[in-house]
This record gives C-alpha cells, structure tokens and sequence, in this order.
C-alpha cells in the first residue's frame, strides 16, 4: 500500500474482507531491490495504457510509492494512482482494466472507496503494478502525492524512510500489508514535516 493515514494495523480478519479471493500468504522476508531508473519508462507505459482504457474517465494517473523517488529503494511493483469519478460505479472502469490486464484485487468501502487492482508478470507483462483507484473529490491521493514530493526532495527524511524499510523487510510478514502496517510510525512523523491537505473527503 502507499502512505496513507490508517494508524492501526490491519487485522487478519479485514485483509480477507476487502481482499477479493483468498488473500495472498507472503510468509517471507519483502524484497527491496535498489532504484532502478527504468521504474519511471515503466510508469508511463502503463499510464498510455490506462488512458487508452479508460479515456476522459480516467481523470488523473500519477506515479506514486517508493519507485516514483528516484534513488529510493523499493518492492519492484509500480504503484500507480488512478482517480475517476465515482468509484463504486465499477461497471464504468472495471471491465475496461480488466481488458487492459489489470484483475481488481481489493475493495474498500470503508477506506475512502478505494480499490486496488493488480497486474503480474504471470499476467504477461514485464511491469508489476498496483493501481490504487480513489474517486473524484478524496484527499487521499493527495497526500500520497504530498508524500512523494517531500521524499523525492528531502534527503533526510528519505535516508530515513529507506533505512526503516530495510529494517522491516528483513523480518518475515504473513501478509505484505502488516510490512506495510509496520512502517506507519515512521511515515507519518515524515508526513508532520511535509504536511498534507486539510479537510476530508466529501463523499468517501
């Protein structure tokens, strides 16, 4: 997941709710591999892909997450935001991204609306992507983007974030998401410092 406000760690009994199918075990130590300066190619490839899906639909694609910050280590999944206008209107953006190679893994009704849908190199393309779907209107995105911009410009405080990453990567998660749960104290005392949008979501 991105950087995100959530403060409690998500409960097994959450990820098997808003994950659609048996989520998956990682039951491992999370791979971190070195900044790789074809990471921001791979963004824009599936970005003309996602636009050629969805058209004026698609209101807003942006690279997101620790492979948008150049020298930033990171999983070697591409996370990308996409904002459309109405996010449980499914049927508008679903069969479109699933045409596109993209499977809808998450739904999250109580999070912002938000969805996460997937794409795998056993889905026959070479980029691995996490596309986060948030709806016209909610802040979430961003702050995701407020995050990005202060690590892509502040050394510190991405020496640090990466430093914390290679800590936790090293224990072994069931789930990717409590390594990603794990890293909410440090993310938000760098979130203090960059700051965010005021105000909530008007309709998620």
């Amino acid at each position: 997941m991105t950087a995100s406000e959530r403060t409690a760690p998500t409960t097994d009994e959450q990820i098997e709710a808003y994950t659609i199918g048996a989520p998956r075990v990682l039951g491992s130590t999370v791979l971190l591999a070195d900044y790789d300066p074809d990471w921001p190619a791979q963004f824009e490839r599936e970005r003309t892909a996602i636009r050629g899906a969805l058209g004026d639909r698609a209101l807003r694609v942006e690279h997101v997450g620790s492979t948008s910050v150049p020298g930033l280590a990171a999983k070697p999944v591409i996370d990308i935001i996409l904002v459309v206008p109405d996010t449980t209107d499914e049927p508008a953006y679903v069969p479109a991204l699933e045409r596109a190679g993209y499977r809808l893994q998450i739904r999250e009704p109580e999070w912002h609306q938000h969805r996460v849908f997937v794409k795998r190199f056993d889905d026959g393309d070479d980029t691995n992507v996490n596309l986060h779907v948030y709806q016209d209107g909610c802040v979430q995105g961003d702050r995701d983007l407020v995050f990005r911009d202060w690590l892509r410009s502040n050394d510190a405080d991405r020496e640090l974030y990466e430093r914390t990453k290679r800590t936790l990567a090293a224990r072994v998660w069931k789930y990717l998401q409590n390594y990603a749960d794990a890293k909410t104290e440090v993310i938000e005392d760098i979130r203090s410092r960059a700051g965010e949008p005021a105000g909530r979501c008007a309709r998620c």
